[in-house]
């Protein structure tokens, strides 16, 4: 088991990032789009009381998006609002007016004519592409590297997609995709950004708000102030949609915010060390398909920089930690089902907690009694022959110790 913390020096001092993209007045916008779906509901933010009382910290609380829209992860909320931006634009309209009904219908189609959305995934978010192009009659490509899940890539296939995995990482599928969008004048739709392509990954990255808005009318309800929020990454879209907003919200005692990414393909972690963006290379072997990522969005890493103050490399046995402890809550919290990137910071964290070996870890990230721990699982068992293998088998087991 190998796990890294690096502490960012917030002092540094140079110009940040404008976050007002995902203020709050951004957020109700989103979440009102999202509510006009028919298949909308909140998911639910589960409280582990009896998990915090053992591990004496005031509260544990995770929001479960395995219930999303029935596609067992998070990522469609990105998906289908910047899809529904780009149909706007392409009416000379604002999304504000465009209801469900209004996206679905026969107007629309013909004015809109046949519409080819394209994009690269390792399942979750390339599923909320052709999902989001599906209900709205249109026609999506999805791009899908090797090693993918076949589970994963026939949900997508379901949804009416062309699917095609390639011979090639995450990061190289993304440009492949990219290149046939601007040869064919299809739509690219990625949640990853790079110099002139910022748009689309922006409107991604606002539809993720629907769920930290979720979040935050929730903690609102409880009184709950949360002092510490845990986000995974891979290009780091959903951490710095979620960072941002949170940033804005809580301007006058913001949470400590601490990014968790896989140890073999930290991009954000070796951004944040290096104060600059860096690309990881190679296979991107790791169990948290979803975080398999080398690339940072360029933007959503700047809001990263500026606003989180930890961030954490760990290897597969802490996803697999978190999938269990999840899976088999202590005496009688509720039950989550989380995938291997919905867990990952969840079983670090948890490990830290509970582990005496990681006291120093501890620490570091200033967790005590008092205490609100924010964590999302971000999908359920998209894997689900590889969530057995872990959950029943006890792949990639825990108990060893530290490298």
């Amino acid at each position: 088991m190998k796990l890294e913390i690096f502490t960012k020096n917030q002092d540094e001092k140079r110009e940040k990032y404008d976050t007002s993209f995902l203020n709050e007045e951004v957020a109700r916008e989103v979440h009102d789009y999202h509510n006009g779906f028919p298949m909308y509901e909140e998911t639910l933010f589960v409280e582990l009381k009896n998990l915090a009382e053992k591990t004496g910290v005031k509260s544990i609380l995770v929001k479960d998006e395995s219930y999303r829209f029935g596609l067992n992860a998070f990522k469609v909320l990105g998906g289908s609002f910047a899809i529904g931006k780009v149909i706007a634009e392409k009416l000379n309209m604002d999304i504000k007016d465009l209801t469900f009904e209004k996206l679905t219908s026969q107007e629309v189609k013909d004015k809109l004519g046949d519409v080819t959305f394209i994009t690269a995934t390792d399942g979750n978010h390339g599923r909320g592409v052709a999902w989001a192009a599906n209900k709205l009659n249109q026609k999506s490509i999805v791009y899908m590297p090797k090693g993918s899940a076949e589970e994963r890539v026939k949900n997508i296939e379901k949804e009416g997609a062309t699917v095609k995995v390639l011979d090639s990482n995450y990061d190289e599928c993304v440009r492949q995709a990219n290149q046939l969008a601007e040869e064919k004048g299809y739509i690219m739709v990625q949640d990853t950004a790079w110099d002139g392509y910022e748009d689309i990954p922006k409107w991604i990255m606002q539809g993720y708000m629907t769920l930290a808005w979720e979040m935050y009318e929730s903690l609102q309800d409880k009184n709950i102030k949360p002092t510490h929020v845990f986000l995974q990454a891979g290009v780091g879209s959903f951490a710095a949609a979620t960072t941002g907003f949170f940033t804005n919200m809580y301007k006058d005692d913001k949470p400590i915010i601490t990014i968790v990414e896989p140890d073999t393909v930290a991009c954000i972690y070796e951004s944040a060390k290096a104060n600059e963006r860096v690309l990881v290379g190679g296979d991107h072997k790791t169990i948290m398909a979803g975080l398999a990522c080398g690339e940072p969005n360029t933007f959503g890493l700047k809001v990263l920089l500026d606003n989180c103050e930890h961030f954490i490399s760990a290897s597969d046995e802490f996803a697999a930690f978190g999938m269990r402890v999840l899976g088999n809550p202590y005496k009688d919290d509720r039950k989550i089902i989380s995938g291997e990137s919905g867990a990952a910071p969840f079983g670090a964290i948890i490990k830290i907690l509970t582990d005496d070996r990681y006291e120093d870890e501890r620490k570091k990230l200033n967790i005590n009694e008092d205490s609100n721990l924010i964590f999302v699982s971000t999908e359920g068992d998209t894997d689900a022959k590889n969530y057995l293998d872990i959950v029943w088998d006890g792949k990639y087991e825990s108990t060893g110790g530290r490298k």
